[in-house]
Formats: C-alpha cells, structure tokens, sequence
C-alpha cells in the first residue's frame, strides 16, 4: 500500500486563473488547481475530505468545489457580510464562518444555520477547531480569543447567547491566528497578535502556559505535531523557532534574536501570513505578502523551495490529499445541501424549509365542531379587542423608538470600530 502523499494548497489575493493551487510536497510537482474567484485571509478549508471552501475575498459568499471536480463550483453558500475567517469541524458535519463580529455556525448535513454567536466587539480574524471537534476557538480584532464547547453552542436556546468556556484576555492588541494542538479538550492551543507576543494555552483548564515577546508583530502561529517547537511568523518576514521543552521552564520569556539567530528562518521580503507544518515534522511551509510561498527544512533552516504567486500570499497548509482529489469518477458520499440564511427555528427558516417532510398528528380529529376551549378563546380574544386596539398606537410609538436607538447604537459601533484601527495603527507603526 502507498504511502499517503502530502499536498500544499496554496491561495493568494489575486487569483486571475486559479483560486486554489495544489503541489506535491516531497516532489514540488504541480497538480491541477481550483477555479473560480480568489479567497480571502483564513477563509480556505477543507470539508470532510471531499470538498473544498473557499471564503471569497470581500463577497458575502463562500464558494464550494467538489474536490475531483477542480474546474468548476459547485455551489455557493450565501452570508449576509464578507466572511473574514472560514474553518470546518474535523468530522466534517459543521461549517464555521466569521462575519463581522459574529460567529456563524451551520450543520452540514441539512444546512441548517444553528447558531449565531455575538460575543466579540470587533471583527474576527481567525477560527479553528479541535482535533475531536469538541470546541472551537475564535480571535478577534478586540484582542480577546475565546474558546466554546461545541455542545454547550448548540444545546443552547435560539434566543439565548450561550458564554464561552474560556475568554483570554491578555492580549493588547488584535489576534492575528491561532491554532490547536492534538488531544480534544485536553490540547494546548497557541495565539498571535500585533502586540508582538505569542501565548500558549491549556484549552481544559484556560491557563496560560508560556507567553514569548518578540521584536516585531506576530501574524502567523502554528505548532508540530510532537508539540516541541512553536513557529512563529513576524511583520519583518522573519519566522521564529519556539522550543517549547527548553530548560529552565520560565511562563514569561523574551527571543533574543541575537543570542537565538540559529532558529530564525529568513527569506521572505514582507510579512509572513500563514505557516503549516508537515506530518513528520522535518519540512515547514509559509506564505507571505511578498508573493512568494517557501518550503524550509526545519532542522538546516534552508530553503527548498520557492513558488512566485501573482499577489499577497492569503493561504497556505500542508494536507494529507484525501482520496477524492485524484479520482476524477469519485463523487461525494453525500451531495451538500442548500445553506440557510436565517436562523434554524425562526419563522423565516421554517417558511424556507416548507419543502421537507411534515408529520401531523390527530387528522381524524379536524372535521369536527369547534372544542369547548376553542370557543373560549374566541370569546375571550372578542372580549379585549378593543383594549389592543387602543395599545396599537403605544406599539408603534415603542417600535419608532426601539429602530431610532438601534441606528444611534449602530453609529458608535461604527466610531468606536474606526477609534480601535486609528489606534491599533499609531501603536504598531514602525519607528523611523
């Protein structure tokens, strides 16, 4: 039996003829791409190992490509705003999107929209699950990331906001990414931010395991899959080596560039905005601004190989290629639904959904005179008819009220937004 292969998929901002590039890790030979559109920054996923998503870069829409079919869409998942960071459950039964500050969740299976998640203040910036497709995790430009049982998300009433498992907050400025380890709700998870830090964190208990300052913002995290090095992607184009298992253990620890030079990978021209780490853990990928995707030996800190792109590099993760990539007869198992997008139980989804199958119960019951009860409440609504028609004219005074503090809380929302990125820009820009 073969060996799995291992494939790169590679996206950037420009994306004249193909969306998604793939090529071979070991060998760099080039295999046929994805077409259609370009996606944006986190907002390339793969679904269950027979799809592949794709977040248009700033449509309200997300493209979907069987993955044996590389030369045409399949579908499109229609949001109702730009996706800014896209991820799908391990299992492949659940599909997670960021729009604005909001946290989009939908079932595979049926398409239904399960959840809609307000608890950021600013947009998101990248979504992950763990390995078990227990929780997921969400950072933001509020600085905040948080960390949600998937379970707890969706046993929660429509009408309620359920609360994250964890909410971490040391940060000071926006999460740039984060990713998570293996182990379910026992891994440990690692977040960027422009405030020049990377953290390490126990996803069960929430506590912060090990916090590194650098020189300049970081925009990229990823983690081996031993979990004995940490990679860390600068606004410089510098990538950092993390030793995680380094002797003394100290919680709070600064990289001297100048004592550690021998674990800095340097190439890239302009920052580096994704990294991905191979199965063995001898090759590491990353993707930068400066057009250009590399591929280093992690022990030699050389580079193998360079790939030019046609603008800013947007994504780039090594896979194991599924089966279905190279069987140009093989078909999904089950073909994807339409999404919804209104919320799953809402009177404006369950008119969507008319078409499903509806089981009624007690027919041999509607053919008869109106039930002692029923007459009751006929009366009873007769009786006050007239007291709701003079409560109608509070109604709509209420509802002009109610609409006029909704635009006044949409317009500081809006300065408060423009306030945070004027001073996110002042604080993170270089000295001349």
């Amino acid at each position: 039996m073969a060996a799995p292969m291992e494939v790169a998929l590679v996206s950037d901002a420009a994306g004249p003829l193909c969306n998604c590039s793939v090529w071979e890790l070991h060998s760099g030979s080039a295999l046929p791409g994805y077409r259609g559109g370009n996606s944006g920054p986190r907002g390339l996923a793969l679904l269950g190992g027979e799809h592949l998503l794709g977040a248009q870069l700033g449509k309200s829409y997300i493209n979907v490509w069987e993955l044996q079919r590389k030369d045409q869409l399949q579908q499109k998942i229609i949001c109702p705003g730009p996706v800014t960071c896209l991820t799908a459950s391990p299992n492949g039964l659940y599909i997670l999107a960021g729009v604005a500050e909001s946290i989009y969740l939908w079932e595979v299976s049926n398409g239904n929209l399960l959840a809609i998640l307000n608890r950021h203040y600013q947009d998101l910036t990248c979504l992950c699950f763990t390995d078990d497709s227990s929780h997921f995790l969400s950072g933001a430009k509020d600085c905040l990331a948080l960390v949600w049982n998937l379970y707890s998300v969706l046993q929660a009433e429509p009408s309620q906001i359920p609360d994250p498992r964890h909410v971490w907050s040391r940060h000071s400025l926006p999460i740039t990414d984060l990713c998570c380890g293996f182990g379910g709700p026992l891994a440990r998870a690692a977040t960027a931010s422009l405030d020049q830090t990377a953290k390490l964190w126990e996803v069960s208990s929430g506590d912060l395991l090990l916090s590194v300052l650098f020189d300049v913002g970081i925009m990229a995290v990823t983690l081996d899959l031993s979990e004995y090095h940490m990679f860390c992607g600068g606004m410089d184009g510098s990538i950092f080596q993390v030793d995680l298992c380094a002797w003394p253990v100290q919680r709070d620890r600064t990289f001297q560039t100048e004592r550690e030079n021998g674990k800095i990978f340097k190439g890239h021209r302009n920052q580096v905005t994704c990294l991905s780490v191979s199965t063995d853990g001898s090759l590491l990928l990353s993707g930068s601004h400066d057009e250009t995707v590399r591929l280093w030996d992690i022990q030699s800190k050389q580079c193998l190989k360079t790939v030019n792109h046609k603008g800013p590099v947007t994504n780039a993760f090594i896979v194991l290629a599924p089966a279905n990539m190279f069987n140009p007869e093989g078909k999904p198992s089950v073909p994807l639904p339409k999404f919804s997008k209104h919320l799953h139980g809402t009177q404006s989804s369950d008119e969507q959904g008319s078409e499903g199958v509806t089981l009624r119960l007690g027919l041999h019951q509607q053919d008869f005179g109106e039930s002692y009860l029923e007459k009751a409440e006929k009366m009873y609504s007769q009786m006050y008819s007239t007291r709701e028609k003079n409560l109608v004219g509070d109604q709509e005074h209420l509802t002009i009220q109610v609409s006029e503090l909704e635009e006044e809380v949409s317009t500081l929302r809006k300065i408060n937004k423009n306030l945070f990125d004027f001073s996110a820009r002042i604080i993170t820009k270089p000295a001349k």
